[in-house]
């Protein structure tokens, strides 16, 4: 099942940078009508066999745009999907939040999970509401692809409870408006976050850089390894022809951002990767990470699936099930990725004052540096996809030292439509 997440468009609220929790004065702004009419142009192909949206007006609204015209669709409105209840805080902005509730609106700031309210604690309440609308949606026969339409604080939940995070992930992820975000669910219920908050339909490639420095992470383009599905590892295997034009489609979504810095895997598929990219931006130098090179898959290295069955039962069947307890046989293991890949950003990160830095690397360090950014470990591997010339977009707006926010994931939008559609192919 797959399922497509939307925030609802710019409300009135919104627009004042007031709070609106779960108060139903708040409707689409012109702004926010113009957002729902773009998102629904982008979904216009998605055959959805069902939809679930807020009661709220401003949720309601949307839904209603991004459905127009088509063959009927029932909504279901659920009250699972209603915004966060933040009791007393409702109609104020950030200002009026800080002067009333001085303590209270900086722990909102630094560690919202633990924001008590009167003996109320606003987003543990939010994850068990997350959590129901998962049991009633995961118990119901499959749907191929369901839509759901809600709020920011609750799409946060709701990605992070389809993952296992805890609440604390709630600030290192990132709700624009009619922001589209796309889980996929297997028959067991397991999550996979296939990309987080896309904003391109509505005209803004990425979601907005308020401050600090922001972080563009990018897979390399299409090998023909990856097409075949062999495993590639550290071997040095070169874009084919797609991976090139994969690498032009990147560099050309990335044209105007204002990169100051770029760093890569020296192996040749990301570095052909960055090097399209800087065509755009001359003046910025390519340095090269060694620890940004792919897994070392060892003796699975240059073999396909079935030559991998066959030398080593049940292994590949591991890696898919519990990917942190395989070791690579004279390769290397996931916590072993996580250690140099995570070592690697992070010295990016305290390298670089602000700014827009490009980071070009490889599947399985991607995902890992996806995963810290959260709070996963190496048993979430597989929850996390980075398609071929995919951008991800991690900001930092407290400095190098603060806590990182993924404000987007596995944009593919200037491949082509929504959806990854990039080669599943081998590491």
């Amino acid at each position: 099942m797959r399922v497509v997440l939307v925030r609802h468009g710019q409300s009135t609220w919104n627009a004042q940078g007031l709070v609106q929790g779960r108060t139903d004065r708040s409707v689409l702004s012109e702004a926010g009508v113009a957002q729902a009419r773009a998102t629904a142009a982008v979904l216009e192909t998605v055959a959805f066999g069902a939809a679930f949206c807020s009661p709220l007006q401003r949720a309601r609204q949307t839904v209603d745009l991004l459905l127009a015209g088509r063959s009927p669709v029932v909504v279901e409105y659920c009250e699972s999907l209603m915004e966060i209840d933040l009791p007393g805080w409702e109609g104020l902005n950030h200002a009026q939040l800080a002067e009333r509730f001085p303590e209270e609106h900086a722990l909102w700031r630094r560690a919202p999970e633990k924001l008590d309210l009167g003996g109320f604690v606003p987003l543990a309440a939010l994850w068990e509401q997350a959590r129901d609308f998962w049991r009633m949606l995961l118990a119901r026969p499959a749907t191929a692809t369901v839509l759901v339409v809600a709020h920011n604080a609750i799409n946060k939940a709701l990605i992070s409870t389809a993952l296992g995070l805890p609440p604390s992930a709630y600030a290192r992820l990132l709700q624009s408006n009619t922001g589209i975000s796309v889980l996929n669910f297997d028959a067991a219920g397991y999550a996979q976050l296939e990309s987080l908050n896309l904003t391109a339909h509505t005209g803004a490639a990425l979601p907005k850089y308020k401050q600090g420095t922001r972080l563009l992470l990018v897979r390399h383009g299409e090998t023909e390894w990856n097409r075949m599905e062999r495993f590639q590892g550290q071997i040095d295997v070169p874009l084919n022809d797609q991976g090139r034009a994969q690498a032009e489609q990147a560099a050309t979504f990335l044209k105007e951002m204002p990169i100051t810095r770029a760093f890569s895997s020296p192996l040749l598929r990301p570095k052909a990767t960055a090097e399209a990219i800087l065509r755009f931006h001359p003046e910025v130098a390519l340095e090269f990470v060694p620890a940004l090179q792919e897994i070392c898959h060892g003796q699975w290295e240059g073999k396909f699936r079935a030559e991998i069955d066959l030398l080593f039962p049940g292994e590949l069947e591991r890696w898919q099930r519990e990917p942190h307890s395989v070791q690579m046989p004279e390769g290397e293991n996931l916590t072993q990725v996580w250690e140099r890949a995570t070592d690697a950003w992070s010295g990016i990160v305290r390298g670089v004052d602000s700014g827009v830095v490009l980071v070009v690397a490889h599947d399985a360090i991607n995902k890992a540096i996806v995963a810290a950014a959260v709070g996963a470990g190496p048993e979430d591997f597989w929850r996390f996809k980075q398609g071929n010339g995919s951008v991800t977009v991690i900001d930092y707006p407290d400095g190098p030292e603060g806590r990182p926010q993924l404000s987007a994931v596995n944009i593919t939008s200037h491949l082509g439509g929504v959806f990854d559609c990039t080669a599943a192919g081998a590491l």
